[in-house]
C-alpha cells in the first residue's frame, strides 16, 4: 500500500502552542505510520494560501493525500474546495467554518474540523478573573487580530462570565510575544495608562501573556514597575514548557490547558482514507483551568514578585 503523506500547514513557529501541534502530529505519524511535512505561515495569510496552493497544484505523485490547516486569517474556503477537487483530505483546526458541510456532500475526501471548545475557554478566563479579582477591578485584556472568530468567542465568553464588577480594556495582539510587547508599550506612551488602576493583565495566550510582562518591566521604573510585576497574569494555551512553565515560575498566575489539536485532526484522517469511511464532521476538545479554579483565591493572595523574565522570543 501506498505510503500516506500529509501537510501539516501552521501559524507561526515562534508560538508554542503551534509548535505543540507539530510535534503533536509528528508523533501521532509516527505511530501511524504515515509522512508529515510542517509549514508555518510567518503569521501572514497570502503566505499560507501560497504555500497550501503550491502543495494543491503540484503532481499527483507528490501532492498530500490530506491537508491539516490551522488558518492564519480567513478560512480559505476558496483553498479548501480546490483541495477537495483534487481528492486532497482537508480538516481545519480550532476554527469554526461553514463550508465543511458543503464540502462533505459534494467530495469524497475526508473533510471536517477538529477544535477547541473557544466559548469554553473564555468562560474559564472569565472564572479565573472572578476567582482573582473577588473585590472587582479593572482588566487590561489582550485579544488576537481583529476580526478572527477565535479571538472574538473569547472575548465574547469571558465578558459574559466574568464578574459585574470587573471592567476590561482591550489591546490587540497576533499571538506572538511581540506583538503583546509592542501593543504595551504603545499603550504606555497615553498619559492615560498611568493613572488606571489596572489590577489584572490577561490575555488570549501565554506567549502574548508573557510579552506584555516584558514590557511592563522594560517600559517602566521603580514603584511602577514594582505594582505591574505583583499584579495577577493570566494566559492560555498552558503548553508543558511554556505557559505551564510560566506558572509555576510565577511569571504567570494562571492558564487554560488547550489540547493540540493536529494529532487528532491527522488520526482521524488516516482512519478514513485506511478505512474509506466518512470522518466525524466536527469533533470539540474541551479545555481545563490551570491551575484549577479554587486554587486560585490563594494564588492572588501571596502577593510575591516573580522572577525576571527572561528577554528572548
Amino acid at each position: 500500500m501506498k505510503r500516506l503523506k500529509f501537510l501539516i500547514s501552521l501559524l507561526m513557529e515562534e508560538n508554542h502552542y503551534q509548535k505543540q501541534h507539530a510535534s503533536a502530529a509528528q508523533a501521532m505519524a509516527l505511530r501511524l505510520g504515515v509522512d508529515v511535512e510542517i509549514q508555518y505561515a510567518g503569521g501572514d495569510a497570502i503566505t499560507q494560501c501560497e504555500q497550501l496552493l503550491e502543495a494543491i497544484q503540484s503532481s499527483k505523485e507528490t501532492r498530500p493525500d490530506g491537508i491539516v490547516c490551522a488558518p492564519v486569517g480567513t478560512t480559505l474556503i476558496q483553498v479548501a474546495r480546490q483541495a477537495a477537487a483534487a481528492g486532497i483530505g482537508w480538516a481545519v483546526l480550532n476554527r469554526e467554518v461553514e463550508y465543511i458541510a458543503e464540502l462533505r456532500s459534494q467530495h469524497e475526501a475526508p473533510i471536517f474540523s477538529v477544535t477547541l471548545d473557544q466559548s469554553e475557554i473564555g468562560r474559564i478566563q472569565g472564572r479565573q478573573i472572578g476567582a482573582l479579582l473577588p473585590e472587582g477591578g479593572l482588566v487590561l485584556y489582550i485579544l488576537g487580530p481583529s476580526g478572527n472568530s477565535t479571538a472574538e468567542q473569547r472575548l465574547t465568553w469571558m465578558q459574559t462570565v466574568k464578574p459585574s464588577n470587573v471592567q476590561v480594556r482591550t489591546l490587540i495582539g497576533d499571538w506572538s510575544q511581540q506583538s503583546a510587547h509592542k501593543a504595551v508599550g504603545r499603550w504606555l506612551q497615553l498619559r492615560t495608562s498611568h493613572t488606571i488602576p489596572v489590577n489584572l493583565v490577561a490575555a488570549q495566550n501565554d506567549d502574548m501573556a508573557l510579552g506584555a510582562r516584558r514590557a511592563f518591566e522594560e517600559h517602566t521604573s521603580g514603584e511602577q514597575r514594582e505594582r505591574w510585576g505583583r499584579l495577577p497574569y493570566i494566559g492560555c494555551d498552558c503548553c508543558p514548557a511554556a505557559g505551564q512553565e510560566w506558572v509555576r515560575r510565577g511569571l504567570l498566575t494562571s492558564s487554560v490547558v488547550n489540547p493540540p489539536t493536529a494529532g487528532i485532526a491527522l488520526e482521524t484522517m488516516v482512519r478514513a482514507i485506511q478505512s474509506k469511511s466518512k470522518a466525524p464532521e466536527r469533533t470539540i476538545v474541551p479545555p481545563v483551568s490551570y491551575p484549577a479554579l479554587e486554587k486560585l483565591g490563594t494564588a492572588a493572595r501571596k502577593a510575591t514578585v516573580p522572577q525576571m523574565v527572561s528577554h528572548t522570543g
